[in-house]
């Protein structure tokens, strides 16, 4: 590509995010894929934002390139699309990412799309139970793979417990909710939307709050997708930037979004906006300080193979480039 060329593209993707809109990335002759695959996600808010108005489609369109949606339950779900090439990009929690990664998972952590309070450990509404240590010998359901899962295995320990000292219930993030309501577990690790649904629905308490043991949102890209399609990458996150922008100046808009795709009621909506930050997407040092400080629970649980290089797979997994080149552009 020409200087001149490539001069007046970074003019408009300059200009196009100033004014909020989002910028027209250029192809490359043989670089643009005929569809780019991504997840949405109710954890995600800015994720059904910009599948609502369609501003990835918009961006692609010029090139050919269809947008395929595919709605992920939970981390653990878009981690298994993103092994199983189903989706190339993927929105999970920081943790999960790394586990994924440790185990084999060939993906890059490039983008955050919030920094939510988004799990907590959920009593039903009329449980003597106040505290973690009570939990001992209870039965507790969690997504295996997932922020909720690590949660509790960092809170168990934090309280003495380990994973053997209660029966973890293996269960989807909307199922653990049930399982809960109905009694059939004594406390659960819970995800938002679902778990302030429960809060203000059912009347379940919160026993336990941490939010520096909720991991980041990320979002995460097949190797192979980064490494063949490098420019689309970046067109995906001046879209999830175009999102996040609109979230934070528009916040009774998002939770009408957010009320309508997951089929909430706007309360709920709301409850689950309030705590949830988007107000640095940058990933880098931040992260990659947290995830290690963190990754120990991985080793101590046995969730990776023995002799694993945890501190290793967070330096690999966290690529702050792609990010770093739109944001420079908005700047």
């Amino acid at each position: 590509m020409s200087t001149a060329p490539s001069r007046i593209r970074r003019l408009l993707i300059a200009a196009g995010l100033a004014a909020g809109a989002l910028p027209l990335t250029g192809f490359a002759a043989g670089d643009a894929p005929k569809e780019i695959r991504l997840d949405y996600a109710y954890y995600s808010p800015t994720s059904l934002v910009l599948k609502r108005f369609g501003w990835l489609e918009q961006a692609v369109k010029p090139a050919g390139i269809e947008v395929k949606w595919t709605l992920s339950q939970g981390s653990n779900r878009a981690l298994e699309f993103l092994n199983s090439g189903a989706i190339d990009f993927g929105s999970t929690a920081g943790l999960a990412a790394v586990l994924s990664r440790a185990n084999g998972n060939p993906i890059r952590s490039v983008y955050v799309y919030s920094r939510p309070e988004w799990t907590a450990l959920a009593v039903p509404k009329d449980s003597t139970i106040k505290s973690v240590a009570e939990l001992k010998g209870k039965r507790i359901a969690a997504t295996k793979g997932t922020d909720p899962y690590l949660f509790l295995l960092r809170s168990l320990h934090e309280a003495g417990l380990s994973r053997n000292d209660v029966e973890i219930v293996h269960l989807q993030h909307p199922d653990g909710r049930v399982a809960l309501e109905q009694k059939r577990v004594d406390a659960w690790a819970g995800l938002d939307p679902h778990l302030a649904a429960s809060e203000l629905e059912a009347g379940s308490k919160l026993i336990y709050r941490n939010v520096n043991f909720n991991t980041y949102g990320f979002l995460n890209v097949s190797e192979k997708f980064l490494k063949a399609h490098p420019d689309q990458v970046k067109t995906v996150i001046a879209a999830y930037e175009r999102a996040r922008r609109w979230v934070i100046a528009n916040p009774d808009e998002a939770a009408k979004i957010l009320a309508e795709e997951a089929k909430l009621n706007l309360p709920v909506a709301q409850a689950q906006l309030k705590r949830t930050d988007f107000s640095n997407p940058r990933i880098g040092r931040e992260h990659h300080d947290a995830l290690r400080a963190a990754a120990p629970i991985l080793v101590e649980e046995e969730l990776v193979r023995k002799g694993t290089d945890v501190a290793k797979v967070v330096t690999e997994l966290i690529d702050p480039s792609h990010a770093a080149a739109v944001l420079a552009s908005k700047d």
